[in-house]
């Protein structure tokens, strides 16, 4: 795409207005109406990567799929490619399979995976079927593969030479297929042997040096790094912090180079499982969600949380009404209640943070639960002994009774207690048992510690109603 034209390039009535910065999607509505490839092409080369993105989600189907089909194939593959997973295929739903499969063959391999898991069962199995037969038995092969393994981030785009071959017939090859090999990533090749095993990689300086008539064999780095297709996310995390390498070519059990993971592929799904979990710790389930999105799914997605919460808050208000008649007596602890159950809260956010982050970098194991337990015990005892006596002093203070201040905060030192332990533990026993841990936190564990801590102010309250009344 080239740097869009100056209003003084444009016609008159074809001229920006001021506010098409403001509302770029009015803007784009007018190009896809109008149907002009190239400015609309230059028009959007010249939004960022986010106003791409508002504009799109600010119109209608009908205009997305006039946007795919007026730009370039290319183009489109390069918009899609700018976008979050779930626009790019609600973008991609709005098209026929044909002009769909057109667009998704200009995509990288491990791009096209990423888009096809995310289209419709239906979509998907159609847009395979107008795929050629290479690329759609490729997209398959990936698509089995989980986005959090290295089979599922890998990109076949690479330069890959039998052993055997001279320095001469690379050279060649790379000069005549230049177009094809523009967008790969041409540092390095890779090299096997006739089982399409891997067993050296060569770097493109190397080929500058040697005489042409040499075998690739001689002046390739024998024995090379490489992971399986099954390493998960957090090695291949751990790889690259180790590693200061741009990717890793990627094999099979029996050692056949399947392709490569780049360094900015492993970033970004990094990134995108810790957009997850914070997703899943505030109850949105399901995957990303976008206001773009039905209603009724994001609905949908939303109630399957909320209504599990429902039956917990039950529980917590379930607690309040055993009590009913002490809170009546001493109304004063309806002011301390909120207090306790949202620092309770705040701890075992905190604790559950540091047990997942711990289990991502791979420095506690989910079978360490006691190990886990003594050490956030320690920190809740100091926090909760803190709070406890800040806690108190603030309630005799207000309503100068100590009893109260006693009440309080020794709710708040036992809940504190409770809720770093909640929280620490909870994630290693869910990944023991193969659920994900990101549950453990936000409206799950804040239910629970507003239960335990509602249970111990109105419970100790009771056995001290006569020095409280």
């Amino acid at each position: 795409m080239s740097e869009f034209p100056s209003p003084a390039d444009l016609e008159p009535n074809e001229a920006a207005s001021p506010r098409d910065s403001d509302r770029p999607w009015q803007r784009l509505e007018q190009l896809a109406d109008a149907g002009d490839a190239e400015t609309l092409a230059e028009y959007l080369d010249s939004l960022s990567a986010g106003d791409q993105a508002l504009a799109l989600s600010r119109t209608d189907e009908i205009h997305h799929q006039l946007v795919l089909t007026t730009l370039a194939v290319e183009d489109a593959a390069e918009l899609l490619r700018h976008l979050s997973e779930s626009q790019a295929a609600e973008l991609v739903e709005s098209l026929p399979a044909a002009e769909a499969a057109a667009i998704v063959c200009e995509m990288p391999s491990d791009e096209q995976a990423d888009l096809l898991g995310d289209l419709d069962d239906n979509q998907a199995a159609a847009i395979l079927e107008a795929l050629p037969r290479a690329d759609a038995t490729a997209a398959r092969e990936l698509a089995a593969y989980s986005d959090d393994e290295a089979g599922g981030l890998l990109v076949r785009e690479i330069l890959r030479f039998n052993r055997s071959t001279t320095v001469a017939d690379v050279i060649t090859t790379l000069s005549e297929n230049a177009d094809e090999f523009r967008d790969y990533d041409v540092q390095y090749a890779y090299l096997t042997d006739d089982n399409d095993r891997l067993v050296g990689v060569l770097p493109m300086r190397n080929l500058l040096f040697a005489r042409r008539s040499d075998p690739v064999d001689d002046i390739m780095i024998a024995n090379p790094l490489a992971l399986l297709d099954s390493t998960p996310l957090d090695d291949l995390i751990e790889f690259f912090d180790i590693h200061h390498f741009l990717g890793v070519p990627i094999v099979d059990a029996d050692g056949r180079l399947l392709g490569v993971v780049h360094r900015n592929a492993v970033d970004y799904e990094a990134t995108r499982a810790a957009e997850s979990d914070f997703l899943k710790s505030q109850g949105i389930i399901g995957g990303e969600e976008l206001r773009t999105m039905p209603l009724l799914q994001r609905a949908r997605r939303r109630l399957s949380w909320l209504s599990i919460n429902i039956v917990l808050n039950i529980g917590a208000a379930a607690v309040i009404a055993m009590y009913q008649d002490t809170l009546a007596q001493v109304i004063a602890l309806a002011v301390f209640l909120p207090i306790i159950s949202d620092m309770s809260g705040c701890s075992g956010n905190q604790a559950v943070a540091v047990s997942m982050r711990e289990l991502s970098l791979g420095l506690v194991r989910p079978t360490e639960m006691m190990r886990v337990w003594l050490k956030e015990a320690s920190v809740g005892l100091v926090n909760g002994a803190a709070l406890g006596l800040l806690v108190a002093i603030v309630a005799v203070v207000w309503d100068g009774n100590p009893y109260l201040g006693l009440v309080v905060g020794v709710s708040l030192f036992f809940n504190t207690l409770i809720a770093v332990s909640i929280g620490g533990t909870v994630p290693l026993v869910l990944k023991r048992f193969g659920f994900d841990p990101a549950v453990a936190s936000g409206p799950l564990l804040t239910t629970v510690t507003d239960m335990c801590g509602f249970f111990l102010v109105l419970g100790t309250a009771t056995a001290m109603l006569e020095h409280l009344i």
